[in-house]
């Protein structure tokens, strides 16, 4: 183990180098958080997770697009059941990569109140437009 992988995983910081496991593509594998040494090697590390996470949240747009298009009624865009569920089974998943549970919480309650808002406006959208 080099002297900056040592460094990184002794960190008192939660995340440390490190995050724990985290499940992807259906298999249990380690989330490295590589060492930087400068904030411009922070932020370049960012600005690349935040390319992926738009496009991951473009695709999660198309499918609450979607939803808005399948489902018959307005009271049915806000699921209060399918909130907690997603909120719980995130909070789990941010428990076993090690990540701060209150702040992928946070996040994700966000993220789901603005795509509620943009359900609603689809779901008018398109109920409008079927009645002309």
């Amino acid at each position: 183990m080099s002297t900056s992988a040592e460094q990184l995983q002794a960190s008192s910081h939660p995340l440390g180098g490190q995050l724990g496991a985290a499940k992807r593509g259906g298999t249990m594998n380690q989330i490295i958080v590589e060492h930087c040494d400068t904030m411009a090697d922070v932020r370049h590390h960012i600005d690349a997770l935040d390319e992926r996470i738009v496009a991951l949240l473009a695709e999660r747009s198309g499918y609450v697009a979607q939803a808005a298009r399948i489902k018959q009624r307005a009271d049915q865009v806000y699921d209060q059941a399918r909130i907690d569920f997603i909120i719980e089974r995130v909070r789990a998943q941010a428990r076993k990569a090690g990540a701060p549970e209150s702040v992928m919480e946070a996040t994700y309650r966000a993220m789901i109140g603005a795509f509620i808002e943009f359900e609603r406006g689809e779901f008018a959208r398109l109920k409008e437009g079927a009645g002309s």
